[in-house]
């Protein structure tokens, strides 16, 4: 094997495993190469025409790896203006609610601002929640998600129950070579 080559990933190697054994059952002569993989292939024998091969399984689109620096980033971001991975730590069995909810406006309105200065967001779907829309065959289900009864094939017809979200552009800061995304707040010392 050439050393410049990568090799793949196991989640890339899932695919690969699926298509080989699917070809190993259907085909007598792939079969036999993997069985003896250094022994030189036969010479051909004439064989009945083939019946027509199934159509492919579809193949899954490999997973793009996620970098964790702009995730710490956001996460850093709502410390700093929300203080919300303080309050997801605290315990608050020992507050009051009136209490709990004077640091939850606090906590919404610093996420609030933080969502205003790095993200544009806008819904999804523009029709009113509780509306009746219909989605045609070929919607894009990675935008609108069936839920109830989902039975048969599009067209379908329903209430929208929340018209989703979605991110018209970030803008995250820029992030100096040595900068350590890992530390979401630096602790404080006080003299």
């Amino acid at each position: 094997m050439n050393k410049s080559t990568t090799l793949p990933s196991f989640w890339s190697r899932i695919p690969l495993a699926f298509g080989a054994f699917f070809k190993t059952l259907s085909d007598a002569e792939f079969a036999g190469r993997i069985q003896h993989p250094y022994e030189p292939a036969a010479a051909p024998v004439a064989a009945p025409a083939p019946a027509p091969a199934p159509a492919p399984a579809p193949v899954a689109a490999p997973l793009r790896e996620a970098t964790p620096d702009a995730a710490l980033q956001l996460l850093s971001l709502l410390q700093r203006e929300a203080r919300l991975i303080d309050f997801t730590q605290e315990n608050l069995s020992g507050y009051a609610d009136a209490d709990i909810g004077a640091a939850a406006r606090v906590v919404h309105e610093g996420c609030s601002k933080v969502l205003r200065e790095h993200f544009s967001i806008e819904p999804v779907r523009n029709e009113a929640e509780g509306s009746r829309v219909t989605l045609q065959e070929g919607f894009d289900a990675g935008s609108v998600r069936l839920t109830g009864n989902v039975v048969g094939k599009a067209p379908f017809t329903g209430s929208l129950s929340h018209r989703g979200w979605r991110a018209a552009s970030v803008r995250l800061p820029k992030l100096a070579e040595a900068h350590d995304a890992k530390i979401l707040a630096p602790a404080e010392v006080e003299l």
